[in-house]
């Protein structure tokens, strides 16, 4: 995520768009286009200690932060509890997605777009394999 703030107060500083973009890695462009909004929207170093990147995000950028209410998000506990069947798959699961999206009207995620919210999901949930196994009459080998 771009460090809007950091932005903001190394420009206030007179750092040049280069060296604010080499500190906070963005692309110059980024600096630029942030720099050009904060100054239309008389936004200025120093900020309030509670105003955060995502609101500075959501007031430079309020198009990002809409609802997108026509797409139907995945149901990614089912969709793990699937791959855990043989012969699924994530593009399998994606196309059922897919005519499931289409069956309510709703618009689907790209098959990109599907797999990393499912990594994502995936991540922060921790999902782990139970094995049961009685004492001695199996071996696991690594």
């Amino acid at each position: 995520m771009v460090n809007y703030r950091e932005i903001l107060r190394l420009k206030s500083l007179k750092y040049s768009n280069t060296d604010i973009a080499s500190s906070v890695h963005s692309s110059r462009d980024t600096v630029q286009d942030v720099l050009r909004l904060s100054e239309a929207l008389h936004i200025q170093w120093p900020l309030e200690d509670d105003v955060t990147n995502l609101d500075l995000e959501a007031v430079l950028y309020p198009e990002r932060h809409k609802k997108d209410e026509n797409r139907l998000i995945p149901d990614y506990p089912k969709v793990h509890r699937e791959l855990a069947k043989p012969g699924v798959t994530l593009t399998l699961l994606w196309a059922e997605y897919c005519a499931e999206a289409a069956a309510a009207g709703k618009k689907p995620y790209m098959s990109t777009q599907f797999s990393d919210g499912y990594r994502r999901w995936n991540r922060a949930t921790k999902a782990t394999m139970r094995i049961t196994h009685k004492p001695g009459a199996e071996m696991e080998v690594d």
